[in-house]
């Protein structure tokens, strides 16, 4: 069983590990944010792409997140740069190897 502490947000609950997340599912917090960042993505438009989400656990998401946005923008930079790292490591695949090699892509 996990541990989980409660939080002055309605709907944000902080896990074991410390990240915090909605209330009732298993979406954290940065997960939001991040699709805001990438697409701009209103406080409606968050609920009609997460359906699952109240538009109360939205804008409670997104008052965590005024409230704690260096931590949580330094942990959206942490995973960036750690998808970064995993690419790199792993290098070209097979398949656009071979795209490339058929002159498909460049």
């Amino acid at each position: 069983m996990s541990e989980t502490t409660t939080t002055e947000y309605r709907h944000i609950l902080i896990d074991e590990n410390n990240v915090p997340y909605i209330t009732g599912t298993s979406m954290k917090v940065v997960e939001l944010i991040t699709s805001i960042h990438a697409y701009g993505w209103s406080p409606e438009e968050l609920h009609f792409q997460y359906p699952h989400l109240t538009m109360s656990q939205i804008y409670s998401a997104l008052a965590y997140y005024w409230e704690h946005k260096e931590e949580i923008d330094a942990d959206m930079q942490r995973r960036f740069e750690y998808a970064e790292k995993l690419r790199l490591e792993a290098g070209e695949s097979p398949l656009s190897k071979r795209l490339r090699a058929e002159g498909l892509i460049k």
